[in-house]
């Protein structure tokens, strides 16, 4: 690990300034990621800046109905909370899905959505990588692929987002909330946080230099059936091939978010008017565009029996 100076922030505002101010900042919270990739040399911050202290560790109600959750709540106080078991399963069930119990138990909620992806070639830096090193090609692409991207990938990066929770509050609606280094604040739609790579896979979301999540907004509660499935090469501390996350609606309505498949959480709305008419549908509105290789071609089909199997759940 490379050497840093490092910094305890004060409030929001004065940790995005110093994030702008500073070249090669990097915040820090829980450090499950960022931590392994400094030792890797793949982050190489000249300088740190503490969030832990700041008071965004709740979990509030808002006046619209939904909750509004810190930056800083931890995975395991999440899945925990009474609200968002009793409104919110399908995010409950998300982030049980993910990591070990000690991993939740650091890991903080905008952490969680900005984990970078855990692709092989990216981890490994003897390897061209267009996210680790921009430019240098995809070692991925042509090499094998079984992990990756079958939907949104471009010729420079084929990588999978590896957040469960991401996917949860993508058929959520959440909305992600911003201080930005002048002080001024924005709402980003969960579906414009995630960009998907183009020729420039290592942008991986549209939040400007310094600005940093404050809050996650849920809109309120819509109701209907959750359900959350994960497929992975094994039962455990594993990131999915597949997931799903679903909502459905007594009148066979819903939402269908995926994760697995592509460089963010996939969620086409226009599939989701498609459950009536049944899987297929809404696998072939999902996937309209897909580009798989030998080695990952199965997601295609996993995907849709995985949905199946989720949609079958939730309407049992």
């Amino acid at each position: 690990m490379r050497s840093f100076s490092y910094e305890r922030a004060t409030s929001p505002g004065a940790a995005a300034a110093a994030a702008a101010g500073t070249a090669n900042a990097k915040f820090i919270a829980g450090g499950t990621n960022l931590l392994d990739l400094m030792k890797l040399e793949i982050e190489t911050p000249a300088h740190l800046i503490d969030v832990n202290g700041l008071a965004l560790d709740r979990i509030e109600e808002t006046a619209e109905g939904g909750l509004r959750i810190g930056a800083l709540v931890r995975n395991t106080d999440l899945a925990a909370d009474a609200r968002v078991r009793r409104d919110y399963g399908v995010l409950s069930r998300a982030l049980l899905a993910g990591a070990s119990g000690q991993l939740r138990n650091k890991a903080t909620t905008a952490g969680n959505l900005l984990q970078r992806t855990r692709c092989p070639y990216f981890y490994d830096t003897n390897l061209p990588c267009n996210k680790r090193k921009p430019g240098s090609g995809c070692a991925a692409i042509g090499g094998f692929s079984r992990q990756h991207a079958v939907v949104g990938a471009s010729e420079a990066c084929i990588a999978t987002h590896p957040s469960d929770m991401a996917v949860a509050m993508r058929a959520l609606d959440a909305v992600i909330e911003t201080v930005r280094p002048d002080g001024g604040t924005r709402s980003i739609p969960i579906a414009d946080l995630h960009r998907l790579p183009g020729d420039n896979p290592e942008i991986e979301t549209v939040l400007q230099p310094g600005e940093l999540i404050t809050a996650v907004a849920l809109p309120k509660p819509v109701g209907g059936t959750q359900a959350y499935r994960k497929v992975r090469d094994r039962a455990s501390y594993a990131f999915a091939l597949v997931s799903v996350a679903a909502i459905v609606q007594p009148d066979g309505t819903g939402r269908v978010a995926l994760g697995g498949v592509a460089h963010k959480p996939w969620r086409i709305e226009a599939a989701e008017a498609e459950l009536p008419r049944g899987v297929k549908a809404v696998a072939a509105r999902l996937f309209a565009d897909a580009k798989s290789t030998r080695d990952n071609a199965y997601k295609l089909p996993l995907a849709e029996r995985t949905l199946a199997a989720v949609l079958r759940e939730a309407r049992t």
